[in-house]
Order: C-alpha cells, then structure tokens, then sequence
C-alpha cells in the first residue's frame, strides 16, 4: 500500500479493511501492521516521511516505501504469482488423523464444515455480486477465494456421501492398533 502513497500504521490498517484484505492477508491481530512496518523498517525497505498531528489526535508516523522496498516487493509478487509454494494449511493435516476419531464423529464434524463452506461460499459469492464494487482487477483474489471455498465445498459433500454410504469407513479402535504397529509401538 505504501506504493501507492506515503501513510501512516492506522491508515494502512482502515484500507486494508476497506478493501477487505484482511481477508487475504492475516492482520487479525491490531499490532500486526505495526509489527511489519517494524520489520520493513529494520530492512529498510520502508522509512519515515514525517510525523504528523491533526487536532487534538496523537502524533501519527507517515511511512514511505524505500527504492530497495519496491524492488522487494515487486520480486516477491512476481515470485508468488509464477511459482507454486507449497503451503501447509490445517484442514488436510486434520484429514491424515481421521482414524483418531470416531467415523460418526467424523461425519459430524464435517458435516459441520459443510455448513460454515456453504455459508462462506454465498458470502463471498454475495461479496463479489454486490453493487458498486470496484473494477475487477481489485477483486481477483476474492474470486480466487470463492472457487477455492466452493472446490473444497464439493469435496467434503463428496466425503461425506462417501462415509455416509459405507464407501469409507472404519473401526477406530483397530486403526489406531495398526498404527501404533506400524510406529513399533
């Protein structure tokens, strides 16, 4: 965002939430930009412009993005958007355990996950219809986002229809013998 003007912690934050990037971009925490612009600064990809003060409002510190920043940045976006990374998300390290739980168990807890996909799905879908969106180059990672959600959305019905019907099943407590052979326990 620097790139695009100088500005202060407090505004980077409100239009990263304006522009819902903050659903992309993990600034769950409110110290979160403050951390990163501390990083940047250490690497001195970015540096302070000035120092400002309106009213009666605490001093605010204006950043600007460094040459050597914009450089970084602009590989870095290069790099992600050429080169698949191998990421390592919660949901199918969950999935390698399955055996731990009960096949009824498993069933509720993804039918569970099924919900709150179908629900995310027709938000993000809703999100994406709304009117007086930006032009579509500001919304491709939402939409990204959507065909994600919905492609993990088909797959757990799939599981689901599979452990529902008997396709997929098994007796915990054997599993967990086999297991606990195969790790010489």
């Amino acid at each position: 965002m620097l790139l695009e003007a100088p500005a202060h912690a407090y505004r980077i934050q409100q239009l990263i939430k304006e522009r819902h990037k903050d659903e992309v971009v993990n600034v769950a925490q409110r110290n979160s930009v403050y951390q990163a612009i501390d990083r940047l600064r250490r690497a001195e990809l970015i540096t302070v412009r000035d120092t400002e003060r309106e009213g009666a409002r605490p001093e605010r510190t204006v950043y600007e993005i460094t040459e050597a920043g914009e450089e970084a940045v602009l590989a870095w976006l290069r790099d992600r958007l050429a080169t698949p990374a191998r990421e390592f998300p919660a949901f199918p390290a969950a999935l390698a355990f399955l055996p731990l739980l009960s096949q009824a168990d498993v069933i509720d807890r993804l039918a569970e996950r099924e919900r709150e996909l179908a629900g995310a799905v027709h938000g993000k879908g809703a999100q994406l219809a709304g009117p007086g969106l930006p032009p579509r180059l500001f919304l491709v990672e939402g939409e990204y986002q959507l065909r994600m959600l919905a492609a993990e959305l088909d797959w757990v019905r799939e599981l689901l229809a599979d452990l529902r019907s008997g396709a997929l099943s098994w007796d915990a407590e054997a599993l967990r013998a086999f297991m606990a052979k195969e790790a010489g326990v």
